[in-house]
């Protein structure tokens, strides 16, 4: 979304150049300067809009990584926990008769 938005700025400022160099060759009116700046200040307060929008946009992102980091960190805790119990808690490997030796001595 920011690439397409920033895409368009600078199409946008493209046209502008351009525009400026092509009557920057012909004649202008005395009113015409101050229609361009009537124009340039119109563009300066959408993208001075634009930017304030980003801005909140990207201040929710940051927003959402800070959570995201917050469980990840959680849930690697969690997952390092567990595994160290899934580890503490396997059953020794004994054998067929250690078993039967066992049994019968428990009964």
């Amino acid at each position: 979304e920011l690439e397409n938005q920033l895409t368009a700025k600078s199409k946008t400022l493209d046209e502008l150049k351009q525009s400026l160099a092509l009557n920057g060759s012909a004649e202008q009116t005395p009113e015409a300067p101050s229609l361009k700046i009537a124009e340039l200040c119109e563009m300066v307060d959408g993208i001075v809009s634009q930017v304030a929008q980003l801005k909140t946009s990207m201040q929710s992102i940051l927003e959402q990584w800070r959570v995201y980091d917050e469980v990840y960190a959680e849930v690697s805790l969690m997952t390092t926990r567990y595994l160290y119990c899934i580890d503490q808690c396997k059953p020794s490997v004994v054998s067929l008769e250690a078993l039967k030796k066992q049994v019968k001595t428990l009964q």
